[in-house]
């Protein structure tokens, strides 16, 4: 992906179009605009860089070929600081007109179900890959592990025990 400013992406596409024309579109989209992920990260500064390629395999099966450049800024869960996450994936999504088709996509390919109009929003589809690509516990590889031995008090122990309250009963 360059760095020169990216061409205007239309904000639908016509997928069985692109495909039939082999396009290839480069974008930016502001972290600010995906409103599914805002919730998940911890700022709205950046960007995310994509590129779709549209086109069909070997086996004539329609395709978009989508890789995404970002970094998400996140709280890490251990040392409760903003730290960014560096997201560069590539995704193979197979074009489907329907759920059938799926069983027949080749190994390596997500399924995609276009709808009816065969119209795709690539900011929508840079943001779902982008919100798969969260981690369930986000942890900054910067953060200091923490050890510390955090044994159970006597009481504790006592009241996690399935006999603590027989224990009772014998001493009368």
């Amino acid at each position: 992906m360059s760095d020169q400013p990216a061409s205007r992406v239309p904000e639908v596409l016509d997928a069985w179009r692109m495909v039939a024309a082999q396009r290839e579109f480069e974008g930016r989209i502001p972290l600010a605009a995906m409103s599914r992920l805002r919730g998940s990260l911890h700022g709205v500064e950046g960007e995310a860089r994509y590129v779709l390629a549209f086109g069909t395999d070997t086996l004539k099966l329609p395709f978009v070929r989508l890789r995404i450049d970002a970094e998400l800024p996140l709280e890490c869960q251990r040392s409760l600081q903003r730290f960014l996450l560096p997201v560069q994936l590539e995704q193979t999504l197979g074009l489907l007109r329907d759920e059938a088709g799926e069983a027949a996509l080749p190994e390596g390919y997500e399924p995609l179900l276009v709808p009816v109009d065969g119209m795709v929003r690539p900011a929508e589809l840079v943001e779902d890959e982008l919100i798969l690509a969260l981690p369930v516990v986000p942890v900054s590889p910067d953060a200091e592990a923490v050890e510390r031995d955090f044994a159970p008090t006597v009481e504790e122990t006592a009241q996690a025990s399935p006999f603590a309250a027989l224990s009772g009963w014998k001493k009368e």
